[in-house]
């Protein structure tokens, strides 16, 4: 095991990476249970869902630690799912078979753009500071993410957002799982992350906030294996659809460029927390992990769980010490026991791992002195990569303002060579995305 996962070499331990991994468990737990509760919305049976989201996570997971060795774990991507839901099936007025068979398109394409080295060579072409902009974006994206669900952050008709109800219960208990986050973490405690989420899950209780056990099926739902080549109500064979609605074909695109840029962004994010980033902010060995996170959006599709991939809460893990693969063994098996105990997770709840998620989020600021802040053809496009991504709920969509800012600036102040050919790429397809889908 120390010669596959090369523990003591990365400089971590067999009992860091366990705890590692069941720190990033425990962070993304909620996955089980809202994505399958979004699905649904849609028609897709809840437990075929439920079984679909765990086995497809447990199985990338796993992958992804077998073949890339490195603590990025896997799951049915938050947005993408709402989309296939509301946008996709609700919206277009498609059975949930077609939807899934538009994801199995874009991962399957995705993963020949991989194979081919476009994937790879689109992420070295993008300029440090851009890189680490994008990884400090997602620190205050997941900031935010644990914000609201920790009830700090409410909706405001007025003004978008505002500030929360701080004597509320769910409140009280991410203000415990904040404060024992930071006092933990300070005394270098490294289950820090893990004990805030378990003393505020306690905590959270008599509060009423901690969930209680219901009715639950044992027996794991697999009638959703193979999605896309199922027959819809219609007669059809589902993925047979796609080609003939146009909408569809634009979902898939849109799709695509989601996708791709989530997954740049979360690889870059945690590759610089747990050192597999070199000096110019090269992600090392990258081709293995691109290639795991292709194949699991066309996975997700083909299973009906939606588009699984790369997740920012990996972050949690490496920053309890995670450094290997072995962590997401961890992860991949906590999937596959809690495919059968749905109800243990529903006891893990947003405010429970606020504090998680808002200290990694403060962890993935320390970048931010390494961005030229001098060079306003670097500086500008940075900012808008920062503030996009909370501000518009999506990683891709803060990468797009980025990217087509950048090469607007270098050509207005006379610098068109230092913008690679694939930026234009990759710029002109999201001021496409923006227009168009």
């Amino acid at each position: 095991m120390e010669k596959f996962f090369k523990i003591k070499e990365r400089g971590s331990t067999v009992s860091t990476e366990l705890l590692g991994g069941l720190t990033t468990f425990l962070a993304m737990a909620y996955i089980i249970v809202v994505n399958p509760l979004i699905l649904s919305a849609a028609g897709v049976p809840f437990q075929a869902a439920v079984t679909a989201t765990c086995f497809g996570a447990a199985l990338m997971t796993i992958a992804m630690g077998i073949f890339a060795n490195r603590p990025i774990v896997l799951a049915s991507g938050m947005g993408i799912n709402a989309v296939v839901a509301f946008s996709i099936c609700l919206g277009v007025g498609v059975d949930w078979r077609v939807a899934m068979s538009v994801i199995f398109i874009e991962g399957v394409i995705i993963l020949l753009l991989v194979l081919c080295g476009l994937r790879e060579a689109i992420m070295r072409a993008i300029p440090d500071s851009l890189r680490r902009a994008i990884a400090i974006g997602i620190g205050l994206f997941i900031a935010f993410i644990g914000l609201q669900g920790g009830g700090f952050i409410v909706a405001d008709p007025a003004t978008l957002i505002t500030l929360g109800d701080l004597t509320s219960p769910v409140a009280i208990v991410a203000a415990v799982s904040i404060l024992v986050a930071g006092a933990l973490y300070a005394m270098k405690i490294k289950a820090g992350l893990l004990i805030s989420i378990i003393v505020a899950t306690i905590v959270g209780i008599p509060l009423g906030v901690t969930a209680t056990f219901g009715e639950y099926n044992f027996l794991p739902d697999f009638s959703t294996f193979f999605a896309p080549f199922q027959q819809t109500p219609e007669g059809m064979l589902a993925i047979a659809q796609v080609f003939i609605q146009p909408a569809l074909l634009l979902f898939v695109f849109s799709l695509l460029m989601s996708d791709f840029f989530d997954t740049l962004g979360t690889v870059v994010a945690v590759g610089s927390q747990a050192d597999f980033v070199d000096k110019e902010g090269n992600i090392q060995d990258i081709k293995p992990i691109l290639i795991v996170d292709s194949a699991a959006a066309a996975t997700g599709g083909l299973i009906g769980a939606s588009s699984i991939t790369s997740y920012i809460e990996s972050i949690a893990g490496v920053a309890s010490g995670a450094r290997t693969g072995l962590s997401n063994m961890v992860v991949g098996a906590g999937f596959i026991i809690f495919a059968f105990l749905t109800p243990l997770v529903g006891l893990v709840t947003g405010a429970a791992t606020c504090g998680a998620l808002v200290f990694v989020g403060y962890l993935m600021m320390s970048d931010v002195g390494e961005i030229n802040w001098k060079d306003i053809t670097i500086a500008f496009p940075s900012f808008l990569i920062i503030v996009g991504m909370p501000l518009t709920y999506s990683m891709s969509h803060g990468i797009g303002f980025g990217f087509i800012a950048f090469c607007v600036l270098k050509v207005a102040t006379g610098k068109i060579r230092d913008v690679k050919p694939l930026m234009w790429v990759a710029a002109a397809a999201f001021l496409f995305s923006f227009i168009f889908a």
